[in-house]
């Protein structure tokens, strides 16, 4: 099979709008349709030397020729010629619902950009079911395009830190521990006077295990008696509060079969143990729903959402904020398994849900009264 590189761009007027067009293609269908060089050019717009030498590119380039080049008579497609671009229009008739497809998405994409009613949020987060969720809420009810990636809790923040995003998730127990690995992690990538924390959600975590629970998992102990685990990545807020249990229950992640053994979401920990390639996990509420699994609850933790003080104000945090206090948000986030709005688009004290610092309190100051 002979192999021939084309680029396509969509939006091209010639043959038909509406298609995606190849400027070789074009270029031969304007031949035939106006049966020479000089006529093709003026249909499309292009002098008549430009339109000869891509042609003549073209014949060297694939090593055929294209065009019946007889003195004196006016050009027409050779055999070749016309065998390639009744190949491209018949590719072109089977992907045209594609095409016409993708190009319906991609309007309405670009449409936004224009709509001033509408925001983007480029967001960097934990993985989180209710993220989703309001992602697509918020674009239906405001016009918030949130522009999720997940990543791990600990490169969320310092993405947020870098310009690389305008809000951060993450989480933490709801009674943080001072002295805990949570506050080692967090501490130094959050600063009071610098970020601002906003309320989102209360969700459980828990042990993920297979249905029926054949390998009678319910405390962390029981993982150190032989339980194939499967855990999530180092830098993700999972890991760093399982890891802040064990510590604080003085278990040895060494004696956890499977501990170095990661995956990339709370869902592809329930779809391992699911296909029974392992036997508990650690992870959310929703991924066992999911998996018809079940699941054992060992610890309340909020999750958060931060941003920089300094965009505390643009229209799109405030959209954002508006949409996380509206009633409809937070009947949808009541619905899901384990969760709970959790002062939702309220802007929180960091000292208060996140005790680990220390303010030397005012003092008063007394003035002597003027004479």
């Amino acid at each position: 099979m002979h192999r021939i590189d084309l680029s396509y761009q969509l939006g091209a007027t010639s043959p038909a709008p509406g298609t995606i067009g190849n400027a070789l293609m074009d270029l031969l269908y304007a031949v035939r349709q106006h049966g020479s060089i000089s006529a093709a050019a003026k249909a499309m717009g292009l002098s008549y030397r430009h339109v000869w030498g891509e042609l003549k590119r073209w014949e060297q380039t694939l090593g055929r020729t294209l065009i019946v080049w007889d003195k004196g008579q006016p050009a027409r497609l050779n055999e070749f010629g016309e065998k390639l671009l009744w190949a491209e229009r018949q590719a072109q008739a089977r992907l045209a619902p594609q095409i016409h497809a993708l190009r319906a998405d991609l309007e309405r994409a670009f449409a936004m950009a224009f709509d001033d009613a509408a925001h983007v949020v480029p967001l960097y987060a934990s993985h989180d079911d209710a993220l989703g969720a309001l992602r697509e809420h918020a674009v239906a009810s405001h016009k918030l395009y949130l522009d999720i990636s997940y990543t791990g809790s600990v490169d969320a923040i310092r993405g947020l830190n870098e310009g690389r995003c305008v809000i951060a998730g993450f989480h933490t127990r709801q009674d943080p521990v001072p002295g805990s690995l949570t506050e080692r992690v967090y501490k130094p990538l959050l600063k009071p006077g610098l970020h601002k924390i906003i309320g989102f959600a209360q969700r459980n975590q828990g042990l993920i295990v297979a249905r029926g629970n054949p390998a009678g998992v319910t405390t962390l102990a029981d993982l150190c008696r032989g339980v194939r685990f499967v855990n999530r990545a180092l830098g993700t807020g999972t890991r760093v509060l399982f890891d802040e249990l064990l510590e604080q229950a003085g278990l040895s992640s060494s004696a956890i079969e499977g501990y170095d053994r990661t995956e990339p979401s709370h869902h592809a920990i329930a779809h391992a143990i699911a296909n029974g390639h392992a036997d508990a996990g650690f992870g959310v509420q929703p991924s066992v729903e999911r998996h018809a699994l079940d699941f054992i609850p060992l610890v309340r933790e909020n999750y958060f959402l931060v941003c920089l003080k300094s965009t505390l104000d643009q229209p799109s945090t405030q959209a954002l904020l508006e949409i996380l206090r509206s009633a409809p948000w937070q009947a949808a986030l009541s619905a899901m398994p384990g969760y709970a709005p959790l002062q939702s688009g309220d802007v929180l004290s960091m000292r208060r849900v996140l005790p680990w610092w220390t303010f030397p309190a005012r003092k008063a100051t007394s003035r002597k009264p003027r004479r």
